[in-house]
């Protein structure tokens, strides 16, 4: 049990890691308007001054999600950096744009995605509750004369 606990947590800094490291490569050029950047943003039609603003918010994004605690600004992180690259995503398929241009998209996507379920998975949590203790999670379901009742 510990061994395997051992071997999820390591699999999972693994993926934050990389996670890490692609979205910090991207955020870092924009942050500092590199060329290749603002001619990328141009390319999808894209103001240049929301550059700053999308790679200081993945910045925040991913050291949210590196550093310890913080759990509940952490799903904010996850849901941020999910928006951010899908938006990545949709902008290059919109403009017709090759593989080669939107794969890295699906790739940070990829190790978002699975980043979020060893975050989730760390916490004791299952992927789909929004409670830390399973017994103290609740189905809601419909009594006989119709009234809503709570059930644990």
């Amino acid at each position: 049990m510990l061994r395997e606990r051992s071997a999820r947590n390591w699999i999972g800094w693994t993926i934050t890691g990389l996670m890490a490291a692609l979205l910090l490569l991207s955020a870092v050029p924009d942050v500092l308007q590199i060329p290749g950047a603002l001619m990328v943003f141009a390319h999808l039609g894209y103001p240049p001054y929301l550059l700053v603003f999308l790679g200081t918010a993945k910045l925040v994004g991913v050291l949210t999600i590196l550093v310890p605690g913080l759990p509940r600004l952490k799903e904010w992180a996850f849901a941020g950096l999910t928006f951010d690259v899908t938006g990545a995503l949709y902008s290059h398929l919109s403009v017709g744009d090759p593989p080669g241009a939107w794969a890295p998209a699906v790739i940070a996507l990829t190790l978002v995605a699975g980043s979020y379920v060893a975050f989730r998975l760390g916490q004791g949590r299952d992927l789909l509750s929004s409670s830390r203790h399973p017994a103290l999670s609740q189905t809601a379901v419909e009594a006989p004369d119709h009234r809503l009742m709570i059930h644990d």
